[in-house]
């Protein structure tokens, strides 16, 4: 198996990334791994989840064992999957480097990892790992089961509302974090609480009337807000944070407090942690998903951790 294994760099970038910040910097990005003597592939993304496709291929295919994202955490989110979805190698077997040109970025703030493009190359260029866990979702789009893999935060109710409307607005040309904000304000007008029942390992600890709700490994979505301000991505658990049915005028005055997590000290506020967490929204109402920003489908939703399932490259 080792004569198959490809050692070069299988770089996937997204040119709409960052709204198309991406395919405007890719030719210095491309000259600083050369100059760093990186051994690249270049591959770029054509559509949705084509970086999934491309992932699962590389390694599958032509035993691609390192992968370079180029792109936002949406990307990042779809290599993840790809590298899911291959059953050539152990997903432990493969490291995944990142170039962040996206619009939140929120996957390396829970890794401090610097903005300057060399400064990320250089930390890919020593491939200092860390082994972090992954959750995998269950849900329903258009009444067939479906199974997805993030590595960030799963969002559901309002959050799931904000990040369709953010990706959205991608689709037409506008992103960054001031996008996110306009959306969040913009959809308080439009959203109301889900009646969910919540259960974790089994055992009903929550029924009642949800904002958002929000599942996940590491800390930050939206642009830098700490939704899971206690996460620890390597402890085998999710972290849970749940915002019960509050006024509109309450979410505006607290929207500050999003970006340290102090939201959490709220009476409206719940945290649980767990492995395994299922989510049905009543009476015959579905709520929305996302995860790492990317909408997905509905309600019931089945959460599974996976612990110590994916090898990153961190500073």
């Amino acid at each position: 198996m080792n004569s198959e294994i490809n050692t070069h760099w299988y770089v996937i970038i997204n040119p709409h990334a960052g709204s198309k910040k991406t395919q405007a910097d890719w030719p210095v990005i491309r000259k600083l791994l050369e100059a760093e003597g990186l051994n690249i592939e270049c591959v770029f993304t054509e559509h949705q989840y084509h970086a999934t496709e491309l992932a699962k291929n590389a390694i599958q295919a032509n035993g691609f064992l390192k992968i370079i994202v180029v792109g936002g955490d949406g990307t990042l989110n779809e290599v993840l999957n790809g590298v899911f979805l291959q059953d050539k190698y152990k997903p432990t077997d493969i490291k995944i480097g990142v170039i962040s040109v996206g619009t939140g970025n929120d996957w390396g703030r829970m890794y401090g990892m610097p903005h300057d493009y060399l400064e990320q190359i250089k930390i890919i260029k020593r491939s200092k790992t860390f082994l972090q866990d992954v959750g995998k979702v269950s849900y329903y789009h258009h009444s067939k089961e479906k199974v997805h893999y993030f590595m960030n935060i799963a969002g559901m109710g309002f959050d799931a509302l904000v990040a369709k409307k953010t990706n959205i607005a991608k689709q037409k040309g506008a992103g960054g974090v001031f996008t996110y904000l306009f959306n969040l304000l913009a959809g308080l007008f439009q959203f109301s609480h889900n009646y969910l029942e919540i259960d974790r390992e089994g055992e009903r600890i929550f029924s009642g009337n949800v904002f958002s709700m929000s599942i996940g490994i590491c800390s930050y979505n939206g642009g830098g807000m700490m939704q899971l301000p206690y996460a620890i991505s390597d402890d085998g658990l999710f972290d849970v944070t749940l915002i019960k049915k509050t006024t509109r005028l309450k979410v505006v005055r607290n929207i500050k407090n999003l970006y340290d997590g102090s939201f959490v000290k709220m009476k409206e506020v719940e945290t649980y942690t767990g492995e395994q967490f299922t989510i049905s929204a009543v009476p015959q109402k579905s709520v929305f998903l996302e995860t790492d920003g990317e909408s997905l489908g509905h309600s019931p939703l089945n959460f599974t951790l996976l612990p110590l399932a994916i090898k990153v490259i961190i500073k």
